[in-house]
């Protein structure tokens, strides 16, 4: 029957070759499982109601690329979307997280729409390749700044706005957590060096276990105001009923609070990045497996394409944030994963962790900014990829502008526009006005107005 469904002897491959891809795209993806319920929390929203929507969803996602692309890909709550949404939606623009969760849900049906046709690859070629990379580059330097901010190694100042913590004062709370992130950032980076599988999970849980052993020796010490005990106390719960705490909520809003133009922004933002993340991974992984035709296309790449888009809404619908394709699935081809069996695998390991919300709710933010600092670094090695060179300049000093906004202005959808619109400007001005695409046109004209009336 699996020889049936996902067509193994085609694409050279076997079910314990498959089987094993599965087990290990799900270890390096587990640290979203962390990673995620610390992020989105900060919106207002329930942690284990978060965790569970965040299992389900992935395995929504996951099972939908397994069956109707048979490509070996995995979803989960994309990182970079989540800060969006919790820091810059929820935080910087005040709106509630259930109206964040309907911009999310709008965004998921216009990508099922567009996934029916070639709309979505066409608004991707319309994008300069340096805006493409720098759109990565500046997300990796916002999560990046995140996790030193979780970690506590930063903390605000009068003279510099930003600052270093003081590791000696409050040593036993604030101090101690950030030393711990620190050695966790080390523990993470040689893992990842050695090339050992799951580094990022592996670095969560070691600095998660040294807390623990810091809080039984009394070296880290609660006060359960700020600082909570590391300590879990359940392991396992098949008590799903906090999932109700988020179900549906995007539904449940009043239209009255949102601006329609600041909404369609928000929206835009979460099309704009979800569209280059996911496209920029495919063909990234799909590269790596050999799966790419003669002409440099994936030939199943529309049912992917609406794998994810139906992920996102049903995400959205559960309360998570935006479920994405991801570059994780890297190290499952990398095993040898070249079917829809790999993600079916990943998939039911999401599923499973949904009985294992108590444990992973007690994962304290200390040990998961590690996680964040690490992929952003990830995502900064798009850089390279940049040319910034004199010949180049109208493309390059965009790119530039895009990458600084982000993590300065705290605001990944500020980073866009600022992209865009000085990409079009500066060709406009200098002689360039014809290599740019009637869309960036479109797009930075509709930028400008969200800055005039806004």
């Amino acid at each position: 029957m699996l020889e049936k469904i996902f067509k193994l002897k085609k694409n050279n491959t076997s079910v314990k070759t498959e089987v094993i891809a599965g087990i290990t795209t799900f270890m390096t993806m587990a640290y979203i499982l962390a990673v995620n319920p610390n992020i989105l929390s900060a919106s207002g929203m329930d942690k284990e109601a978060i965790l569970i929507a965040t299992c389900i969803a992935s395995f929504v996602g996951t099972m939908c690329m397994a069956f109707m692309a048979n490509l070996p890909f995995a979803l989960s709550a994309g990182l970079g979307l989540n800060a969006y949404f919790a820091y810059t939606v929820c935080g910087e623009m005040g709106y509630s997280w259930q109206i964040a969760l309907f911009a999310v849900f709008v965004e998921g049906i216009i990508f099922i729409i567009l996934s029916l046709t070639n709309v979505r690859e066409a608004i991707f070629d319309a994008i300069p390749l340096n805006l493409k990379k720098a759109v990565s580059v500046g997300i990796g330097l916002f999560i990046a700044f995140i996790g030193l901010q979780n970690a506590g190694l930063v903390n605000d100042s009068e003279s510099t706005l930003v600052t270093i913590t003081d590791f000696t004062s409050n040593f036993h709370t604030a101090g101690i957590c950030a030393l711990l992130a620190v050695i966790g950032v080390f523990i993470t980076a040689i893992l990842y060096i050695k090339r050992v599988k799951g580094s990022i999970l592996i670095g969560i849980v070691s600095t998660w276990v040294l807390g623990i052993i810091c809080e039984l020796t009394k070296i880290y010490v609660p006060d359960n105001e700020n600082f909570f005990s590391v300590i879990p106390t359940h392991f396992v719960s098949f008590d799903f009923s906090a999932l109700g705490e988020t179900f549906g909520q995007c539904f449940k809003l009043d239209f009255k609070a949102v601006g329609i133009v600041n909404f369609i922004i928000v929206v835009f933002a979460f099309l704009f990045v979800d569209l280059f993340d996911t496209l920029g991974t495919i063909i990234g992984v799909s590269t790596k497996a050999g799966m790419l035709d003669e002409n440099g296309k994936l030939p199943n790449i529309k049912p992917a394409l609406m794998s994810d888009a139906i992920a996102t809404s049903a995400g959205a619908i559960l309360g998570t944030s935006t479920t994405t394709t991801f570059v994780e699935s890297s190290a499952g081809v990398a095993e040898g994963g070249r079917t829809g069996l790999t993600a079916a695998v990943t998939g039911l390991l999401f599923l499973v962790s949904v009985v294992l919300s108590p444990l992973f709710i007690t994962i304290p933010s200390f040990a998961t900014a590690p996680a964040l600092i690490m992929v952003g670094f990830l995502m900064f090695g798009a850089v390279t990829d940049i040319k910034f060179t004199d010949d180049n300049l109208t493309d390059a000093i965009p790119a530039y502008l895009c990458i600084i906004a982000m993590p300065l202005f705290y605001s990944i959808s500020e980073g866009i526009s600022i992209g865009i619109i000085s990409y079009v400007l500066l060709n406009a001005i200098c002689g360039k006005a014809k290599e740019v695409k009637p869309l960036m046109y479109i797009l930075a004209v509709l930028f400008v107005l969200k800055y005039i009336f806004l």
